[in-house]
This record gives structure tokens, sequence and C-alpha cells, in this order.
């Protein structure tokens, strides 16, 4: 260890974010990116925003994006807070609402984020199982805690609560936070935005980066009462006051009014979902019912290590992970129709 890092630096496990390898073309399905590209309305606005205001600093509080938005999600603006990337959105609701001495609640298979933070932030943590489906359970969620965190859909689970689940959820701890991060939601799942009004320990999180494409910009947004909304201004305006730049707001704003673009992408990813799930099906995968833009996909025969090591020296890019109840499972994220139709071929080769 180097003898200056700080003893949290010595202790902590960083997150591992997916390879960007550059030695050769690839199918990328490894990172869950959108296979299209931004909105062109998008795209406009960033370049429009390449001028001589650069050198002013961008609005704090990305006002034009919060009311893009308000507007699209049907909130006040005063319930929006904006962020870049909802991996710093995630860091902050951590440091707002989670405190040391009861432990935080989140799923054993879930976002390697979370038990990063709550190391990082000092948290007592525990890990909550899955079921033998890898779907969450709430009553096993109905314990004291300090607060809970979750995907829904679940990554790399790719399965999604209901509505009333979470409600569950929310009753039973009307005392504490319960944030869902919405990533995926976009492609399959249902939101629970609309309960926001009703639950005052509500916050949902959301990125651009999976149903927009606009993962290489970073912007993201969380939802809530206000009174958790100010809680999230407060640290935000402990750590950055400028958290989104100028071309960041423009684009992510152009791209949140664009309601008829997204939608279309996120159909043609669900589609293209269907078709590829059932033709690894044909292939003996087993798997969940996806609804994210990826799919976790297990062969009886056919080791998931193998697998990915045969797709990647083909050309092709999967995530797998090495951990417990994982170990046989490859998470594979949707691309075009072509890429996928070409993976499918690939792994029929395989198995």
């Amino acid at each position: 260890m180097n003898r200056f890092w700080s003893s949290i630096t010595q202790k902590i496990e960083p997150y591992v974010p997916g390879e960007q390898p550059r030695d050769m073309q690839y199918i990328k399905l490894n990172t869950n990116e959108n296979p299209y590209s931004p909105s062109p309305r998008a795209m406009e606005a960033m370049h429009a925003a390449i001028n001589a205001e650069l050198r002013r600093y961008p609005a704090p509080g990305a006002d034009d994006f919060r009311q893009a938005v308000a507007q699209v999600r049907g909130v006040d603006p005063a319930c929006v807070f904006a962020g870049n990337g909802s991996d710093e959105v995630l860091a902050m609701a951590f440091m707002a609402f989670f405190d040391p001495g009861a432990p935080l609640l989140y799923p054993d298979l879930s976002y390697s984020f979370y038990p990063v933070y709550a190391k990082l932030f000092g948290l007592e943590s525990a890990r909550i199982a899955v079921d033998g489906d890898l779907r969450i359970r709430p009553e096993d969620y109905a314990r004291p805690c300090g607060g809970i965190v979750f995907p829904n859909p679940n990554a790399p689970t790719s399965c999604a609560l209901g509505t009333a689940q979470i409600e569950d959820i929310l009753r039973a701890h009307p005392d504490v936070v319960v944030l869902v991060d919405e990533a995926y939601a976009a492609f399959g799942a249902r939101s629970v935005v609309p309960l926001i009004g009703a639950y005052d320990n509500l916050v949902v999180v959301t990125t651009l980066s999976k149903s927009h494409g606009l993962a290489g910009l970073r912007a993201a947004y969380a939802i809530a009462q206000p009174h958790l909304i100010e809680a999230l201004e407060r640290i935000k305006n402990s750590f950055n006051s400028y958290t989104m730049d100028r071309i960041a707001i423009a684009g992510a704003t152009a791209a949140m009014l664009d309601v008829a673009y997204t939608q279309e992408t996120c159909q043609k990813v669900m589609r293209t979902r269907a078709a590829f799930s059932q033709r690894l099906r044909d292939l003996g995968f087993t798997m969940p019912d996806s609804r994210a833009n990826f799919v976790l996909a297990t062969h009886g025969e056919a080791p998931a290590s193998r697998l990915f090591a045969d797709l990647r020296a083909r050309g092709v890019l999967v995530r797998y992970f090495d951990a417990p109840r994982l170990d046989n499972a490859l998470r594979i994220s949707i691309g075009t129709d072509g890429e996928m139709a070409r993976v499918a071929d690939i792994l029929a080769q395989l198995v």
C-alpha cells in the first residue's frame, strides 16, 4: 500500500467498469450501451452550445434540463435534481440520506457500485439475497435498516419489481429513504415516479446513458419530494456546484424533450431483445424474463467462462462476473438486429 494513501483509500475495493478496448473492432455488448445514436435534436443542440459562452460557468442548477425532466415526467421542477451521470447522483444520495449506525439494504446480486459507496462513506450495509429465480422479494426487506437501494429492473439479473411490490417496501419503511435506481426502466419496467407525491421517503434516480443513448455525455436526474431534493442540493453545493457543463445541459435537455425518438429506439431494443432471447432459448440457454437492455444467459453444458473467452476471441465483448451465483452466466447487452443475429450464430457454433 502507498504510505500516502488515506485509510479509506487503502480499504476500498473500487468499482470495475466494463472494458473499452481499442485493439480491434468488436461487437461491443459488455456495458449496456444503447446501440442507436442520440436524438438528432440533441446532437444539434450540443453543436450549437459550442460557442463563446463556454468561457462562462454553466447554470449551477442545470435549470433547462430540470425543466425538461419536469415537463416530460409530469412533476414540479422543485422535485428534480440534475447530475453528471447517475453514479454521481447516487453518490450524492448516499451522502444525503444514509447514516452510519443502521445497515443500508440492497440485493446481493445488484449494481456493484452500491457496496463501494457504502464503504467509501462509512456505512454499514447488508446484502439481501435474491431468490432462486434471481428476483427481489419485498418481504425480505422487512427488517430494521437505515435505508434501502435497488435497481428496477435489477442489474445484472434484468428482473423487475411491480409497482405494488415497491409500495410494500415503501410502506414498511416510512422513516428511511428508499432509493429506486431506474437506469433500465425504459426498456420494459413500470416507473415509480408517479408514486412520488404519495411517499415522502421515495427517491427515483434515472440516467440518460441507456434510454437516450448518451452514455458518453454523463447526464442523469433524481425525482423526489422537494425536501429530499433540498438535501441533494446541499450535498452538491458542498462538493461541486457545477455538476453539468453547458454542452451536457444543452444535449440532455434536447434529448429529454425528444420523447418520440427515445420511445422509438427503446422499442427497437425491446423487439431485438425478444428475438435474441428466443434464439438463445432455442440453443439451450436459460435466462430471466428481461425488462432491461440486456439479458443474463446461462447454458447448462457450456461454461460461461469459456463462452466469454471464445466470444472475445471472435470479436464479441460481453460481461462475465466471476462471482458466486453469477459465475456461469453471461450478461449480454442488446445491440442492433444484425449484431445480435451474428452473436447468436457464433453462440450456436460454440455450444
